[in-house]
This record gives C-alpha cells, sequence and structure tokens, in this order.
C-alpha cells in the first residue's frame, strides 16, 4: 500500500476493519435478506450507519454474547486425558479434556494446536472407538474414552460436490415431502407414488439431467462446470410431476422455499417441521432447502453438519471437535455457532475447538493455551483453566490479547 497499491480484503476480524481506510458492508441480513450495500465509506464513519449489522458489534451496541440453554447435563469431574504426544513440534505434551465442557485449545500458529487435536488426539479416538485405520501422531496413553460413546470431527471441508444433495435430503426429511405430494389426488390419479418426486429414481424426475437440474461438463484440466439443464430448466422433474400440488405447490416450488418459509408451510407436519427448526437454530433459516450443499460456504456446511447431528437424535457422550469454525463467520454468526455449540454441551457432550476467535475463547468452560512460540519454540502447554486464569498468565500470548479484550468487552 504505501508503494501505491491497492488492497482489497473480504474480512470479519475486528483489528483489519479498525486499520481499513475505507468500508464496504453487505448486508442487511443473509441470504434473501441480504445483497444490498448497506454502507461504503470511510472506517470513521461506520458507526453511524443504523442499518449496519458490523457497525453494532464494532461499536459495542451489540455484543457476541450467546444464550446458554437453562439445563446441562454437567461434566461430574470427567476427563479424557492423552500423554506424551511427541508428533512434530510436541514436547512429550500431556492434554488433559474435561468432559461436558466447551474446551477452546489456543496459541499462536505453529505452536502445535493441530497436531495436537486433529493429528493425535481425534485419530487415536476414532482408531480406539470407530477402529479407524489412519495414522496417528506420535503419543503414550490415552486414559477416559472409555466414558465416549463416539467421536467426530466436523470441519468447513465442502459436504459433497454434486448438485444432487440439499440441505431436506441431508437431514433426511425429503422422504416425508415426498410422500405428502404422492397422497394428494392428482398423484393417485396419475398412479403417482414418491418414487416419482425423487430426483435419484427414474420416474418423475428429469431424465436429460437425471434429476440434478444442472448438466455436468467435465473439464479434464480444470474443476467441473454445471450448466442448468435445458429441458427442465433447473426444475428437476418433468412437465407431470410438476402438475401435482400440495397446498398449491409444485414439488419444485417447496424445494426454492426458504428454511423459515419452509417451516411455516409444514407447520403441521412434525417430521418436517423439526428438522427444519434445526437448520434455522444454527443460523440457516435463509437458506433454500432445495438448495445444491456445492454451493454452500464453508461455514454454512459446518452447520448443516451440526444439524445433521442434532437433527438425527440427541447426541450423548459424544467428543466433538472442531479446527478454527469461526473462519470467515461475521460476529452474528459466531453468537449463533456458540449457541450451537453450547446446546451440544448441555445434551451431554463435550466439544474441543482449535480457536483463535476472543469471542469464542472466552465463552468456553476450559482453554488450553500452547506455545509460548511457534515451531521449536512451541509444543508446549504454557496455561491451562478458565478464561479468566489464562487472560492472567504473563507467560501466554493468547492470555495477553484475552485480557485486553476482556477489558476493552467486558461481558454482558
Amino acid at each position: 500500500m504505501e508503494r501505491g497499491n491497492t488492497l482489497l480484503v473480504v474480512e470479519h476480524d475486528r483489528d483489519v476493519i479498525d486499520q481499513a481506510d475505507h468500508i464496504v458492508d453487505l448486508g442487511p441480513g443473509a441470504g434473501e435478506r441480504g445483497g444490498e450495500v448497506v454502507f461504503a465509506g470511510p472506517r470513521g464513519e461506520l458507526p453511524s450507519c443504523p442499518a449496519s449489522a458490523t457497525a453494532k458489534y464494532l461499536t459495542g451496541a451489540r455484543r457476541v454474547t450467546p444464550r446458554r440453554p437453562r439445563e446441562r447435563a454437567g461434566a461430574n469431574g470427567r476427563v479424557l486425558t492423552l500423554l506424551g504426544a511427541s508428533e512434530n513440534n510436541l514436547k512429550e505434551v500431556d492434554l488433559r479434556v474435561p468432559l461436558g465442557k466447551l474446551v477452546a485449545v489456543t496459541g499462536v500458529s505453529g505452536s502445535g494446536k493441530s497436531t495436537l487435536v486433529h493429528d493425535t488426539l481425534f485419530p487415536a479416538l476414532a482408531r480406539i472407538l470407530h477402529d479407524s485405520k489412519g495414522p496417528i501422531g506420535r503419543f503414550r496413553e490415552i486414559h477416559g474414552f472409555e466414558q465416549l460413546s463416539a467421536a467426530v470431527l466436523l470441519d468447513q471441508s465442502p459436504i459433497g460436490k454434486s448438485p444432487r444433495s440439499n440441505p431436506i435430503t441431508y437431514l433426511k426429511g425429503y422422504d416425508s415431502i415426498r410422500r405428502l405430494f404422492a397422497e394428494t389426488a392428482t398423484a393417485r390419479g396419475l398412479g403417482y407414488g414418491p418414487g416419482h418426486f425423487s430426483f435419484n429414481s427414474a420416474g418423475g424426475r428429469c431424465e436429460s439431467c437425471a434429476g440434478s437440474g444442472f448438466q455436468k461438463i467435465e473439464m479434464h484440466f480444470m474443476a467441473d462446470l454445471y450448466i442448468r439443464c435445458a429441458d427442465c430448466e433447473g426444475k428437476r422433474f418433468k412437465p407431470q410431476a410438476l402438475e401435482v400440488r400440495y397446498k398449491g405447490l409444485s414439488i419444485h416450488e417447496v424445494l426454492t422455499l426458504t428454511v423459515e418459509e419452509a417451516s411455516l408451510f409444514f407447520d403441521d407436519v412434525p417430521s418436517i417441521v423439526s428438522r427444519l427448526l434445526v437448520l434455522r437454530d444454527v443460523g440457516l433459516g435463509y437458506l433454500r432447502i432445495g438448495q445444491p450443499v456445492n454451493t454452500l460456504s464453508g461455514g454454512e456446511a459446518q452447520r448443516l453438519k451440526i444439524a445433521g447431528h442434532l437433527a438425527s437424535k440427541p447426541p450423548r457422550d459424544v467428543l466433538y471437535l472442531m479446527d478454527e469454525p469461526t473462519t470467515g463467520l461475521h460476529f452474528q454468526d459466531v453468537e449463533r455457532l456458540l449457541e450451537v455449540l453450547l446446546r451440544l454441551v448441555a445434551l451431554g457432550n463435550t466439544v474441543v475447538v482449535i480457536e483463535h476467535n476472543l469471542d469464542v475463547i472466552r465463552a468456553a468452560d476450559w482453554v488450553v493455551d500452547l506455545g509460548p512460540e511457534g515451531g521449536d519454540a512451541g509444543g508446549r502447554i504454557v496455561v491451562e483453566g478458565p478464561p479468566a486464569e489464562v487472560a492472567r498468565c504473563s507467560d501466554s500470548r493468547t492470555g495477553a490479547f484475552l485480557r485486553a479484550y476482556l477489558e476493552k468487552h467486558p461481558a454482558a
């Protein structure tokens, strides 16, 4: 920039936003509620924009204060212990994870967080609990795993590359929708069953695109391209199937409803609305229920995975591990994510997150800080305990920033 260049960044970090010369804020909401330039101008003028959610968080008018569930299953003093972790730069680290809590693993880049959690703890548990054959980072002993029913890694990787899968199929709610259409008088008159409203089997689907709504063009040296099907115009079904209507809407029109719209449309069908409410609770109420999962962002994909666990049956005694789940999330999305994580904990599970976001670290029940630096100067646990205790540690880089943050942004 000092040499006359222009730097354009998509960012949510407070410090980066504060250093910007010019701000372009999009919104005011997400999905159908967004897509507008809410503010464009110098950083100093952003706080005066009443329509900007970003401005409210930056000025302190609104804070990341997730609603904690009233009831929690309780940890009962249970602990998962991994002893002698020594992969990469880890120096015989003894990790203790209190179960039934939200645990944040922190530290500067290169301090060994991912090696400890992603490359050692998770594969060790996956080998024991799920008979996984993947590689495991070096460690000496592990104790307390018998208190867990499963270990699940929830990351921001794409759910799938095909446009065939969507939020309602991922949550296994589409079978109920197909049955509703098959029970209409029009469908019975045509001899249609639930299979005629599936885009995975022949019958009512468009055969030109095999029910995907898109036709794939293979690019041998680049990523495949998907173009809208010319025959069904992206509607996935044959004209005869689209003539069948439930409450006045065709199957295509139902799939274009947002989660919030669909939860009202199916409010008298518990098997469907219960799954839609989970999607709304994780902050995905703006998504269309038939939106291809390969169009979701990393944060959306991660929250959809969490919703899948909550929608199947209430999980218990599961250890969920996440690597920087707030990457790419706005303050408002961080608040929603935290509420979902705390909900998982309230059900009797343990959530371990590798994280740098100070709002998440403050909300954690327990913090394990690695360091003190990166590379050879890292690989040790500098401090562990509640966030307030970490903030008081003079040897912790995380503690210094957390202490300053708590002073500037006290809990509501």
